[in-house]
């Protein structure tokens, strides 16, 4: 069983994704990582996350960022996104991944912010250790 599943959107956000490695490695927690597009490859990313057994998930996007919605669409485990920065200063990604409907949740940390997905992965974890 690994810990937390880092799913990118494109190949370009895995310096956001090397941000949240550290972090994971730093704490001690294993992780698995993905490049796989919410819009281009969308049986991928289906077969992924419903065979994954991650227990944590961050899903790493820009743009329209859909990426972190449609992960929870699929999961009832916890869903972190990550917006990146590209046009519009990465506020449309933020916009897109705070703005989930009801009964969809997505927790979602800063623009490019990796390190805070995986530190609210960690404290996710650890949640009832203390």
């Amino acid at each position: 069983m690994v810990d937390v599943a880092v799913i990118c959107g494109s190949a370009s956000d895995g310096p956001v994704a090397e941000k949240a490695f550290g972090v994971l490695k730093e704490h001690g927690l294993s992780y698995d990582y993905r490049v796989i597009s919410a819009h281009r490859d969308p049986d991928r990313l289906d077969e992924y996350v419903k065979g994954s057994d991650a227990r944590v998930f961050i899903a790493i996007a820009g743009l329209s960022a859909a990426l972190p919605g449609v992960v929870a669409s699929k999961t009832k485990r916890p869903v972190i996104g990550v917006p990146v920065s590209g046009k519009l200063m990465g506020i449309d990604a933020l916009l897109s991944i705070v703005q989930m409907p009801r009964g969809v949740p997505v927790a979602c940390v800063g623009i490019d912010n990796g390190e805070n997905a995986a530190l609210l992965a960690v404290r996710i974890l650890g949640a009832g250790r203390t």
